[in-house]
């Protein structure tokens, strides 16, 4: 979506630029903080400017205060908002029913999962806010998951960046067609269950939205 050069912009604004990317993702702005995320772990393996500790933290930082700030426009703003703009920057009507669906299912897991997930990182702050998800409940489920998330992304790539950096000939190639195999297998996995949990949510949100409209206007009618 966005034509960053990601290894340039950590080369020449550092790790900071990690944290703000991801504060401002976390908020819902669709920008590619898993990518710079990743981008800054690699360019910290191959080139030692700036330390993985750094990057991890900033980046950490970010998600836990931009999830936050997400969580209070979501609670201001509230659904209406989010129907008529939500689908301009990727959260369709159908992603909105979906948000609603998970959250009345299993609230805490949404926001902790949600992290590794690309459209609920960007939205699953503002749906929380909009359903009104109890806040010290989010803080807690945001936190464990904004932290889990950067050390394994970073850490991990942080530490893949080195053994790739030592991998020469077809050892080197082969492992990165498994690795591109295996990104491109979990990119499937997710639209394919994405649907699945839409189809789902429309069946199930549908029926209580009718059971709420039919007691709406059975109240109307009783008041005439």
């Amino acid at each position: 979506m966005f034509d960053f050069d990601l290894p340039g912009l950590v080369q020449h604004h550092g790790f900071w630029v990690v944290g703000a990317v991801i504060f401002f993702e976390s908020m819902g702005v669709p920008l590619p903080g898993e990518s710079l995320l990743i981008a800054a772990a690699l360019y910290a393996a191959t080139t030692g400017d700036i330390t993985i500790e750094h990057v991890v933290a900033a980046s950490a930082l970010g998600a836990v205060l931009g999830d936050n700030a997400g969580y209070l426009v979501g609670r201001r703003i509230g659904p209406p908002v989010l129907a008529r703009y939500g689908p301009r920057v990727g959260l369709t009507l159908d992603r909105q029913r979906l948000g609603r669906f998970l959250f009345l299912r299993h609230g805490g897991k949404v926001v902790f999962f949600g992290r590794f997930i690309a459209f609920l990182r960007t939205f699953a702050a503002l749906l929380a806010g909009a359903n009104h998800m109890p806040w010290q409940r989010f803080l807690v489920w945001n936190a464990l998951g904004g932290v889990f998330w950067t050390c394994l992304y970073g850490f991990g790539a942080y530490l893949l960046g080195n053994q790739v950096h030592r991998l020469v000939g077809p050892f080197g190639i082969a492992v990165g067609a498994v690795a591109l195999a295996v990104v491109v297998l979990s990119v499937r996995f997710v639209r394919r269950h994405e649907a699945r949990l839409i189809e789902e949510a429309k069946a199930e949100m549908g029926e209580q939205e009718t059971a709420a409209s039919q007691a709406q206007t059975g109240r109307v009618r009783s008041k005439s």
